[in-house]
């Protein structure tokens, strides 16, 4: 009898406790207040990206990047989700049109074309911006600005009427040379360095750069060739997608300590780079193992590097040795660097999307996810104020001053 009552009880008591796990009901998750926090930030500023390579991905594949698209790092939709408002569309000149005699300059004004077009097609999302205060005013009317600046000063071609071209047509910074040296400056990727810096028509530009209101852009460009900005630039320069050399030494397209505080001595900003390749020494040296053991198998087979036999061994390769990604940490490591040498008056984003591939960290493979970079750096610290700037109010001021000073002339 006692056996017979306790089991019903036990069984009367199950019953209850299910019945008020039924009848409660659930909370939510509740968002970390940082996220929430990081998503206001990313809608209450401008945030402007220095470096995003989408009119050469249209080049090669086209897509209408008002809608959501397949491939790519950026298209419209991902841009109102990560809350960007400025992407620097990059017109991507690449190194061997000069170098093998070709008309650079026609490139150059094609792919502005294709940025015109852009806009066109879907006004009521893009707008150009050929000033600080136009960027501001399509802020405002809820747009997203796709200012312009050339990578790669080859499409000057020695003269500097073309200058004037295209800062008509809307460039609003040049970076001086790509991965050749060429008529304007050596290379950081080039071994051949003619001028040992800028050549003669170089410092010329940079002066007209000045006097014009272009921004001289110094990625790319060897040590040598940065001193010799330096020394002929009249007003803050830019970096506007390099990063940290203290995490990478030996890679020369980043940017040394010594540089980045002479850079800062003079006003002039950081945009830090996201590619796993720019960041992380070990995503470097992966890199540089699979280039030397894909140059040895292209030897030793006799074949082309676009050949299906060398796909093929890409493919093996990596499956046997995944690509070691960054993550989100090791690119707030290099924002957390430049604040420690230089104040954080001279750091902002310049994360060459569409620009490096698959390389792109965890955390941030896209243009939705600059809300994660917010929420990184407010978790190590920063404030609001700080963040505002570097997210636009740096890029702001340099080129506030740089239109100051184009006033005057």
């Amino acid at each position: 009898m006692k056996k017979s009552k306790l089991k019903n009880f036990s069984i009367l008591l199950l019953l209850l406790v299910l019945s008020a796990c039924q009848n409660t009901p659930s909370k939510p998750e509740q968002p970390n207040n940082q996220t929430t926090t990081a998503q206001q930030i990313s809608k209450k500023y401008i945030i402007a990206d220095l470096h995003v390579d989408v009119p050469y991905r249209l080049e090669e594949h086209y897509a209408d990047v008002s809608k959501a698209t397949d491939g790519g790092d950026f298209d419209y939709p991902r841009a109102r989700a990560g809350g960007l408002d400025a992407p620097f569309m990059s017109i991507y000149i690449p190194a061997n049109i000069e170098a093998e005699g070709g008309d650079s300059t026609a490139v150059a004004n094609r792919l502005i074309d294709s940025v015109e077009a852009i806009v066109k097609q879907a006004p009521e999302r893009f707008a150009l911006a050929y000033s600080s205060q136009q960027l501001k005013d399509n802020f405002n009317k809820g747009l997203v600005s796709l200012p312009m600046g050339m990578e790669n000063g080859s499409p000057i071609a020695g003269d500097l009427n073309n200058l004037k071209h295209f800062y008509d047509r809307g460039i609003r910074y040049i970076t001086l040379s790509h991965s050749l040296s060429n008529h304007i400056s050596d290379s950081s990727y080039d071994q051949a360095r003619p001028a040992q810096g800028l050549t003669d028509f170089g410092k010329e530009l940079v002066v007209a750069m000045n006097q014009i209101g272009v921004m001289v852009d110094v990625s790319h460009i060897s040590d040598l060739a940065f001193y010799d900005v330096m020394e002929h630039s009249q007003v803050p320069v830019i970096a506007s997608h390099s990063s940290a050399r203290h995490f990478t030494p030996g890679f020369e397209r980043n940017m040394n300590d010594e540089m980045i505080k002479t850079m800062a001595e003079k006003g002039g900003v950081i945009f830090i780079n996201f590619g796993s390749t720019f960041i992380s020494q070990t995503s470097i040296e992966h890199w540089n193992a699979f280039k030397a053991a894909r140059e040895a198998f292209i030897n030793q087979h006799g074949v082309a590097e676009d050949s299906h036999e060398v796909k093929a061994f890409t493919e093996s390769y990596n499956n046997e040795n995944p690509f070691p990604f960054a993550d989100l940490n090791d690119v707030l490591d290099h924002f957390d660097h430049v604040v420690k040498i230089a104040g954080i008056d001279h750091v902002g984003i310049g994360s060459d999307y569409d620009g490096v591939g698959d390389s792109l960290p965890t955390g941030l493979k896209d243009v939705s996810t600059y809300p994660n970079l917010i929420e990184g750096l407010l978790n190590r610290g920063y404030s609001e104020t700080d963040i505002a700037k570097i997210l636009s109010g740096n890029l702001l001021r340099v080129w506030q001053q740089i239109e100051a000073f184009a006033a005057e002339k």
